[in-house]
């Protein structure tokens, strides 16, 4: 049984679209850990700068996604499946975070996600560039970096494809999420280039994405789509080979919070993006641990989890990050793809052995690690720290 409600937790506000299922989900951990409901904040109305916030709040932010009007605000389409629009979306969304970010302060609360922090991981040239200087194994890009060349078009792709051990690249938006505007472009020689990409284009020219992976098979495919994407800005990174479980490319999604990796979930695929809405499923996170530590000899799953704790440790104000962790063939050795600002998203899933969140879905392990973090209210006798 969930214990009750208290008047004496702490007072939290989560910044979000109030029917999503990520707030929803949010809420059902905290009344499990027994705190009053977090007070609700919707994006309209950070965007419309009607949001106000209270002395002493813990405030987190959720994204701002899966909400026509708020989609339009940002992006300037209430259409979810179109793909361009993110350099506006990006402008619009750091701009109204760093906002945020100045109200609570001057209310005299608390906000757990970084603005500035936010804003990098959100750019994946940016994301890609601190990782690197914090020498966490990413895939070699070409576009991130000082000094590194602008991506205007397939013809500046096609050139860097032609760079040592680039033949075959992950194109991507700069500022995509869940495989959004994302081509796993191969090439062979002058005219023979493939790509796999769930964007597809319309008579018109305009990109949307598709729950359906598809397979390009002509130079000027390829090309038209990358060059409508380029004006919102590109990243091109090496295409790792991936280590394989029953035949599918696999990767993880490790949730790190507060420092912590605490959760993680096996991706599998048959494609070579191994988003679970695009056809990708959940693997055998007991057979990738055993793969790594026979690989390894022993502390490879370990190893594997230090560079995830690692790459968060990039960004120090922010509570809690998704990192795509890439095992390479072999399983001896692993890179980070990614780092999702909002990658908690795992309903269900319970924390890791050994992590401190057994028991806990990824929600209440960020509530739980927050009793170490944030000071007790003056008004609760220290209850705050005892109850989380």
């Amino acid at each position: 049984m969930s214990p009750s409600p208290s008047s004496g937790g702490p007072r939290l506000a989560v910044v979000g679209n109030p029917a999503n299922r990520r707030v929803r989900l949010f809420q059902d951990a905290v009344g499990a850990a027994g705190l009053p409901p977090a007070r609700e904040v919707a994006w309209l109305d950070v965007l419309g700068g009607r949001a106000e916030f209270r002395p002493g709040e813990v405030v987190r932010v959720e994204s701002p996604g899966e909400d026509a009007e708020v989609e339009r605000l940002l992006r300037g389409t209430d259409d979810p499946t179109r793909v361009e629009g993110t350099a506006l979306w990006y402008e619009r969304f750091t701009s109204a975070v760093r906002k945020l970010g100045r109200a609570v302060r001057e209310a005299g609360a608390r906000l757990l996600d970084e603005p500035d922090e936010l804003a990098v991981l959100f750019d994946k040239r940016l994301c890609h560039e601190v990782l690197d200087l914090a020498s966490v194994p990413v895939p070699p890009s070409p576009t991130s970096g000082a000094g590194a060349p602008p991506v205007r078009g397939w013809d500046d792709v096609r050139a860097l494809m032609g760079g040592p051990g680039m033949r075959r690249a992950f194109v991507k938006i700069a500022h995509g999420s869940s495989a959004s505007g994302v081509l796993a472009v191969e090439t062979a020689g002058p005219g023979r280039v493939r790509a796999t990409t769930s964007v597809e284009r319309d008579a018109t020219g305009r990109l949307f994405n598709s729950l359906r992976v598809r397979r390009l098979t002509t130079e000027p495919e390829v090309a038209a789509i990358v060059d409508a994407l380029a004006p919102d800005g590109l990243h091109v990174e090496r295409w790792l080979p991936k280590a394989m479980q029953n035949g599918r490319a696999t990767d993880l999604r490790v949730v790190v919070v507060a420092g912590r990796a605490t959760h993680a979930v096996v991706r599998t695929s048959s494609s070579p993006m191994t988003n679970l809405h695009l056809g990708g499923s959940r693997g055998d996170l007991n057979a990738v641990r055993a793969a790594t530590e026979a690989a390894s000899g022993g502390g490879g799953w370990r190893a594997a989890l230090e560079i995830c704790e690692r790459a968060a440790s990039c960004f120090p104000g922010t509570h809690c990050v998704g990192v795509d962790l890439l095992p390479a063939t072999g399983w001896r050795r692993f890179a980070v793809g990614e780092v999702n600002a909002f990658g908690d998203l795992l309903p269900g899933l319970t924390g890791l052995p050994g992590s401190g969140a057994e028991g806990l879905d990824t929600y209440g392990a960020q509530l739980a690690a927050l009793r170490s973090k944030v000071p007790c209210r003056a008004d609760d006798g220290g209850e705050w720290r005892a109850r989380l």
